[in-house]
């Protein structure tokens, strides 16, 4: 049988298919050798035009890019900044408007500093400053350096494990601390890795949303928060919004035993400093250390804790007793203190179990509140006998109240 001659067209369809391939092959390639990473459907990465978020020469008609508004919203700085963004990390998560969430090319962004009358559930930057609540105060939360507000109530963290060359600030202090990286809480801790965005390179691009229950690296870990476990709400993004709707923390019925030798749990791990038990209140103790863990060999007995019978500060990591005041029957579940799991559910529980444990953030934001200490609550309206309250410390101690 005589092969069919093809013609030019056919060949020239040919060859364009095949430059076509190849050329996606090479942009394929490229894009893996750069970012490091393969899209993964299953991951709610970021997504969207790239000029959202960066920019190749930071310069359009004479002007920096970072200059520019996103949907009406001003970024903060002139850059150039690492990556290639237009913004540093409050430049994205705190532009100060009055919205807790805004849209950047058509993507919902999160705001850690705003004015909305709602705040997030890890708090908002705004009271520092006084943009929000009722008078600025450095007490009030994470005295960050993005903020450009140093802070005047506290050189190093309180509680911090004072050993070796951990003391006096040393480490963090009130110049250094950062959103993210070697001094901060988000991203690589490592002080190869430095601070800010380098921190968080490929996260927002791997990021794993929902149920975080792996954490072995910053894209799977609860919120960039290394080796942290958790729930991210999936339906009212970054929001504990109420008993049905809201952020699953994650607890252990033990706390760790911190340590600098031997077998004990310690905070240096794969990447860098990270959560020593994948808690969310393990990660709080890598800087407050001796407000949240046993005492290890090694360690300052006089600052830290012994054993669990002898805790002389409130526990965390530890199952509330199912009796009297804090028995679980007919409890919901309150936002204004939550609880943590000593599992990771695949969705929000709106009740109080056996199994729960009170965590840092049970009491506390991560950011910043209205209140000092960075307190959920006026601890000062929070009168034993008072009667008729159930939020702040009796939202668990339900009888004391009474």
């Amino acid at each position: 049988m005589a092969k069919r001659k093809v013609s030019t067209q056919e060949r020239k369809t040919m060859k364009q298919k095949n430059q076509r391939a190849v050329f996606l092959s090479v942009i394929f390639a490229f894009v893996v050798a750069i970012f490091g990473f393969v899209p993964n459907a299953s991951q709610a990465t970021i997504s969207g035009v790239c000029s959202n978020c960066h920019t190749i020469h930071n310069s359009q008609s004479g002007d920096p890019m970072a200059d520019y508004g996103a949907d009406g919203q001003p970024w903060k700085g002139t850059g150039p900044y690492p990556a290639l963004t237009r913004g540093d990390c409050l430049g994205c998560h705190g532009m100060g408007g009055a919205a807790k969430i805004v849209q950047i090319g058509g993507s919902d962004i999160p705001q850690v500093y705003h004015t909305d009358t709602e705040d997030l559930a890890s708090g908002n930057f705004a009271y520092i400053l006084g943009a929000k609540g009722d008078g600025a105060s450095d007490a009030k939360g994470h005295n960050v350096i993005e903020l450009n507000n140093q802070d005047s109530v506290l050189y190093e963290p309180p509680g911090g494990i004072r050993q070796s060359f951990h003391d006096d600030g040393y480490i963090v202090n009130d110049t250094n601390l950062t959103c993210a990286g070697d001094n901060g809480c988000h991203g690589q801790r490592f002080y190869d890795k430095g601070t800010g965005i380098p921190s968080l390179k490929g996260a927002h691009h791997k990021n794993v949303d929902g149920k975080c229950d792996i954490a072995d690296d910053i894209p799977s870990s609860y919120r960039f928060l290394l080796g942290v476990k958790g729930l991210e709400n999936p339906n009212d993004k970054w929001q504990n919004a109420s008993a049905g709707s809201h952020n699953e923390y994650y607890g252990t019925a033990v706390p760790p035993v911190l340590g600098c030798s031997g077998g004990e749990v310690h905070c240096h791990g794969d990447g860098g400093i990270r959560s020593p038990n994948d808690t969310i209140s393990g990660f709080c103790g890598t800087c407050h250390g001796n407000f949240h863990s046993l005492t290890g060999p090694g360690m300052d007995e006089d600052e830290g804790i012994g054993a669990i019978s002898s805790f002389q500060r409130h526990p965390t990591d530890i199952v509330m007793k199912n009796e009297g005041e804090y028995a679980v029957a007919n409890r919901t579940y309150n936002i204004e203190a939550p609880v943590g799991r000593t599992s990771v559910p695949e969705d929000v529980i709106s009740g109080v179990t056996a199994n729960d444990v009170v965590t840092c953030l049970s009491c506390h934001a991560a950011h910043a509140t209205n209140y000092p200490d960075l307190l959920k609550w006026d601890y000062s309206a929070m009168i034993a006998g008072g009667g008729g309250s159930s939020g702040g410390c009796f939202a668990c101690h339900t009888t004391k109240d009474d």
